[in-house]
């Protein structure tokens, strides 16, 4: 699925990875980067490799709940109130902009992340499995936006920058664009059949006490440096690198997981899950520069032992 992928999407393979991982473990990306570098494109282009139901929903600041979850429609025929659907009915969702929206709106739709349904009039109403957001936002426009608060960005599984192509990778963005190339003309190469089997793949990934271990020491870490750290990283965000080192893992053909897809994945699971201290922040300390430290710091279990 990267190869098809990255067909349309070129300069930056890992993050292709990135999103492929959150999808495979279920979780949730936000792509967050200057405009033009391709984020929205890049979960177009993933969006249209499924072979499932993708929906593409643009923030506006007059965005209501209702134009995200759904509605209750009044039926002359039936003489009752019929619920219809909203965009987040679909296996890959794709929210651009997502800091565009108001609080409340941005609120329903971390909250249909969180439970993974939607209830209306007391009625609940499940979206369908495998369900994955791929958000987008602007960190540089602020005007009229809204800026997402850190409880929420909690609900993304991991946070990534697409960052500015190499020479060639721009060179052959610039050619295929010029030709007219779009993501909506790739081809599915994944049913959700397929992908369904693949969550459950990742789901019997083995992970050894020492993994674990190695994982909560990681996290336990960001809440021992008051100095640095004003807010550490929740036991959700331990769960949630778990989880993505099972799909980093079998990925890579493996059914064990190693030290080394955990320490792979920290920057995008956890870095935006600390609040750095604003003098910290001033000095031009960043997170992944202290996870960084404290991924070197931490004592890593030998492979034998993560093995089982």
């Amino acid at each position: 699925m990267t190869g098809n992928v990255t067909q349309f999407f070129r300069g930056n393979t890992a993050v292709v990875e990135l999103v492929l991982t959150c999808m495979y473990a279920e979780g949730h990306l936000l792509l967050d980067d200057v405009p033009g570098t391709g984020k929205t494109s890049l979960a177009k282009a993933v969006a249209h490799s499924v072979g499932g139901s993708a929906r593409r929903v643009q923030f506006t600041p007059d965005l209501l709940p209702s134009d995200v979850t759904g509605v209750q429609i009044w039926d002359e025929r039936s003489r009752s109130f019929e619920f219809h659907h909203g965009p987040v009915f679909a296996n890959v969702v794709l929210v651009d902009e997502v800091n565009r929206a108001s609080p409340k709106t941005q609120s329903a739709l971390l909250e249909v992340m969180q439970e993974r349904q939607v209830t209306v009039d007391s009625v609940t109403h499940p979206v369908p499995r495998p369900f994955v957001v791929i958000a987008t936002q602007n960190p540089v426009e602020h005007g009229g936006t809204y800026e997402l608060p850190e409880a929420q960005i909690d609900r993304f599984m991991a946070r990534a920058s697409v960052g500015y192509p190499g020479h060639e990778a721009e060179v052959e963005i610039l050619t295929a664009g010029t030709r007219g190339a779009a993501p909506e003309d790739l081809e599915a190469v994944v049913t959700i059949a397929d992908l369904v089997r693949m969550t459950s793949v990742v789901r019997g990934v083995y992970v050894s006490r020492e993994v674990f271990d190695y994982i909560v020491m990681i996290v336990a870490d960001t809440r021992r440096r008051p100095e640095q750290i004003r807010l550490g990283v929740s036991p959700r965000g331990g769960l949630a690198l778990a989880r993505a080192a099972q799909a980093r893992a079998a990925a890579n053909g493996r059914s064990f997981v190693t030290p080394d897809d955990v320490k792979a994945l920290v920057p995008e699971v956890l870095g935006h899950r600390i609040i750095l201290r604003p003098e910290v922040a001033l000095d031009g300390v960043t997170a992944d520069g202290i996870l960084g430290q404290i991924a070197a710091s931490v004592p890593v279990p030998e492979h034998r032992a993560a093995r089982g």
